[in-house]
């Protein structure tokens, strides 16, 4: 009788030690308790770079962060507001570990290529020196915050809008009227 004790004692903690370590790290980046977040490696680093030669990071289409972009000209001067509407993704507060953590980082905004703020909330005003007369494109792309560029399929994750910004108009009264076209985004 002893000896099926034995057995069945032996069986018991192979049982208890498979699944125990069936709910250890199984390297998934996504696992989070709390603030804490796995030290696993999220995505993988490509070789391609953006403009500023900063490399992006390609994670899986299902779950990966997507921002759009909204532009609307400001009615009491000729600058521009600008809106995010983020999914899968958190903007990072000031003071964290450079280090990739799914789905949050920053959204660097872009007026023709050129970055023109990093931003860690959805808003933003867009001064009318940085729009001059003519058409351009204001582009939110996200990034991680060890300063890769999160991508899908090989292409950064990022939304455009065209704006066209016009002469301001004279009224009858003699005040001028900024004259602008706004814009939502596209991927």
């Amino acid at each position: 009788m002893s000896w099926s004790r034995a057995v069945l004692t032996a069986l018991a903690v192979c049982a208890l030690l498979l699944a125990g370590s069936a709910g250890c790290g199984s390297g998934d980046a996504h696992a989070r308790k709390g603030d804490r977040v796995s030290p696993s490696p999220v995505g993988k680093v490509l070789d391609d770079t953006d403009e500023q030669g900063r490399h992006y990071r390609e994670v899986d289409k299902k779950g990966a962060p997507g921002v759009g972009v909204e532009v609307e000209p400001d009615a009491a001067d000729d600058s521009w507001d600008v809106t995010l509407t983020v999914h899968d993704f958190r903007f990072s507060p000031a003071g964290v570990k450079p280090q990739a953590v799914a789905g949050r980082g920053t959204v660097h905004l872009l007026v023709d290529g050129r970055t023109v703020a990093r931003l860690r909330i959805p808003e933003y005003h867009l001064a009318a020196d940085l729009v001059p007369h003519g058409t351009h494109h204001v582009t939110a792309r996200l990034y991680a915050d060890d300063g890769t560029v999160w991508a899908v399929h090989g292409k950064p994750v990022q939304s455009t809008a065209d704006i066209t910004a016009s002469e301001a108009q004279a009224t009858p009264d003699g005040s001028k009227v900024p004259s602008s076209t706004p814009a939502q985004g596209s991927k």
